[in-house]
């Protein structure tokens, strides 16, 4: 059964991009077959797995206008294991155009019917907003991982996003369908830093057994990798990050099990 999980935070910076595709490339390498959906307007997620945004004409955005269908814009990558349906930056007035539609909040929902069962695992990149794209990926989500950088204010702005998952919460149970918290997710700790652990303590203490056991690193190697287009896990598959994302996939498959 396939699992569809958004990778979300209105907060920018916070490692959501690195985490859909780092996660993606980890449970591929489990043996998983993966469907990215890339639908931060930056495109990173689409970049970061090779593919070059100049290489298509059509993205998910032209999906949500109706101006073409999930196999127009599918794409493969260099990994068997991973598809995407990609993004680009060019989305003017994107969300104007979606406020006008009368099935606004549930288009990704309808557009993965039918197409998420070829998958084991579909992994939405939100963007840094709660409008109606990330709203659109929730409702067609099972569950939300939610990447928090260990810095001070982490918790600032997760009150309004958890609000936005209790109200599409409230509207999946018309369609006996759920949305659950599948785990919050701490990300760049600065193991020098002792404000670090101190953040850590706090999410954990108000998420309890929500947040993942594994804590990402911060890495110059991820950086690295973003600049050469590929995950980390490919890049530097020893590093400090790249092991966190393979024991991230672990537990993301132990928790679905």
């Amino acid at each position: 059964m396939s699992l569809v999980i958004s990778i979300a935070n209105q907060k920018g910076g916070v490692g959501k991009t690195t985490t859909a595709i780092n996660l993606a490339s980890s449970l591929a390498d489990m043996g998983k077959k993966i469907l990215l959906i890339d639908l931060d307007y930056q495109a990173n997620a689409t970049t970061c797995m090779g593919i070059n945004r100049g290489s298509f004409e059509k993205s998910v955005f032209d999906c949500f206008t109706r101006e073409a269908q999930f196999s127009d814009v599918l794409l493969k990558t260099k990994s068997e294991q991973i598809d995407v349906l990609p993004a680009k930056t060019l989305v003017e007035g994107i969300e104007e155009k979606i406020i006008l539609d009368s099935n606004r909040d549930f288009i990704l929902h309808s557009m993965l019917q039918g197409e998420k069962e070829k998958y084991d695992y579909v992994l939405i990149d939100c963007p840094p907003s709660l409008g109606y794209i990330t709203t659109n990926a929730l409702m067609a989500s099972d569950g939300v991982i939610i990447p928090v950088q260990c810095e001070f204010l982490a918790m600032d702005g997760l009150t309004q996003l958890l609000n936005t998952v209790r109200l599409i919460q409230t509207k999946k149970k018309v369609n006996r369908e759920t949305l659950t918290i599948y785990g919050v997710l701490m990300t760049m700790l600065d193991v020098r830093v002792t404000s670090g652990y101190q953040v850590v303590n706090e999410i954990k203490t108000y998420f309890n057994e929500k947040v993942f056991q594994t804590i990402i690193p911060r890495n110059i190697t991820c950086s690295n990798a973003t600049f050469y287009g590929v995950p980390v896990t490919v890049f530097s598959p020893k590093s400090k990050s790249s092991i966190g994302y393979k024991k991230l996939a672990k537990e993301v498959i132990a928790r679905n099990e």
